[in-house]
């Protein structure tokens, strides 16, 4: 009689969370871990795991992205000119912008460590990197002020440049 019992409850367990899950509003979405009906930016109250909207893609397919950056570099202090200063500035800045496009379009890699002895961190390292191919970005307005070069950078992108480069499958 008791498990006859418990297997009644089990069933009434799964129904009433088949029956919540489909009855969403509009604004909420069901947890993957529960199925309990949760606001898209809010924990679950259930088993408060966090709840992730869902990835709208951002590059579609009769629509360009245009990206823009200002990168900035910095003049060296022993430079034989101001020209040669300005040269330099100029050079680190635009490298500086090339990083900033690629981390926008590829995302960066971040890599963490964090070496803990007697309940202290002692040593705590952070590196982060990105490799992606850059073409066709085009400088927009270059600044020289008191040793720092900021130069803007724009860059469009449209869906077909990722058509042949593999990376479709993450923008649809």
């Amino acid at each position: 009689m008791k498990n006859v019992f418990m297997y009644i409850l089990l069933l009434l367990g799964i129904l009433s969370i088949n029956i919540q899950a489909g009855t969403c509003k509009k604004d909420s979405t069901a947890c993957k871990t529960c199925n309990t009906c949760v606001q898209n930016t809010k924990n679950c109250p259930t088993c408060n795991t966090i709840s992730r909207p869902t990835v709208t893609p951002i590059l579609k397919r009769n629509k360009n992205v245009t990206i823009n950056v200002i990168g900035q570099g910095v003049a060296p202090t022993n430079t034989i000119s101001p020209a040669q200063a300005f040269a330099l500035a100029k050079r680190a800045a635009i490298g500086d912008s090339y990083r900033l496009i690629a981390e926008k379009i590829k995302g960066v890699y971040v890599e963490g460590q964090d070496l803990v002895k007697n309940m202290m961190i002692k040593r705590s390292s952070v590196r982060t990197s990105v490799s992606a191919m850059v073409r066709n970005a085009n400088i927009v307005e270059t600044t020289f002020k008191e040793g720092l070069c900021e130069v803007e950078m724009e860059i469009t992108v449209c869906y077909s440049d990722f058509m042949y480069a593999g990376s479709l499958h993450h923008l649809q």
